[in-house]
């Protein structure tokens, strides 16, 4: 009896439900709570109508282990006949529709599945692959339910690659409350555009500013659906400045070919003195550096042009065969 009173304390439930008994394997180290819903009438899980039973369907769901056995909740999970909605299943007030887990045991295995891959959470619940994955799925449901038509001021929108072979996702993230709000296969144009449609008018007016890289599909489909995008596109500093390097990069190996053409080797070794920023340079290199810049500003005009002139390919003819 005193088994009987502590997992129904436990399990916190309240009528219909009671715990009518429990069993212990010792040799199985498993404990199996036994919980009816007594005779009934029950009240309709639609309108709340009081409602006669039907018939009735055995279930089971994996609990909160009980030391080091392993505990489940078995139960004849009674339907009742509605006059508005027919025959109903009653909801357990302990597991959501569908799962063969117990919401405790669903927290601990979010909780796990927050710190390691699904493999290793699996190892510790004593559960399968996909019965792992099967809490993340609903997990992820239930916070989509809950999430509102909050605006979302500032938005990033990135990439991520997810397996061999150019394999990516597109994923739309939160920057605020650093929380991911969609995804999507690929990186195409079409990615991004099924995330416009999950908007309000009202949350899309709410948009301030939305983070990308350089990508051109991803500038298109914001500019497509968003009023205004123009303004609110902003691309992240690191590709803007990896495209600014790239070009000073290019008119310094355009230079530097065209200095070694006429006897002038002094931009050889000078890549990154370029690329560095000022405030991370020592004193030797920002002399260095204003040096450079010095004598290529008084580089005369016909040196210069000559050396330019030394990189262009003369023109090329061919011979044909003599026609006649």
């Amino acid at each position: 009896m005193r088994d009987i009173e502590l997992y129904r304390t436990l399990l916190g439930l309240t009528a219909p439900w009671t715990v009518a008994g429990v069993d212990v394997d010792l040799k199985g180290q498993r404990v199996v709570v036994r919980v009816e819903a007594g005779p009934g009438p029950y009240a309709c899980p639609e309108c709340g109508t009081s409602a006669p039973r039907y018939d009735s369907k055995p279930r089971r769901w994996r609990h909160l282990d009980t030391m080091q056995f392993t505990t489940w909740i078995e139960a004849d999970v009674p339907r009742v006949e509605c006059a508005l909605h027919g025959v109903k299943q009653l909801r357990v007030p302990w597991a959501e529709p569908g799962s063969q887990f117990t919401a405790r045991f669903e927290r601990l295995g979010i909780d796990l599945l927050r710190e390691c891959s699904i493999t290793g959470a699996g190892r510790l619940l004593r559960i399968s692959w996909e019965e792992g994955w099967g809490i993340k799925g609903r997990a992820v449901k239930r916070g989509l339910a809950r999430r509102g038509h909050d605006v979302v001021a500032r938005l990033g929108v990135d990439e991520k690659a997810i397996a061999k072979r150019h394999r990516y996702l597109t994923i739309v993230a939160d920057l605020e409350q650093s929380r991911v709000l969609y995804l999507a296969d690929d990186r195409k144009q079409e990615s991004l555009d099924g995330f416009w449609p999950t908007l309000t008018p009202a949350q899309r007016d709410g948009i301030t500013a939305v983070a990308m890289d350089m990508w051109e599909p991803y500038v298109q489909s914001t500019r497509a659906h968003l009023p205004g995008a123009e303004g609110k596109i902003v691309f992240d500093k690191f590709h803007v400045v990896k495209h600014l390097h790239d070009a000073v990069d290019h008119v310094r190996r355009g230079e530097h070919r065209a200095l070694r053409r006429v006897g002038d080797a002094r931009l050889t070794g000078s890549k990154y003195l370029w690329l560095r920023r000022p405030e991370a340079m020592t004193e030797d290199q920002r002399a260095a550096l204003r040096s450079l810049m010095h004598y290529l500003s008084q580089v005369s005009t016909p040196r210069r042009d000559r050396a330019r002139e030394a990189v262009v390919r003369p023109k090329r003819t061919w011979r044909c065969e003599d026609s006649g």
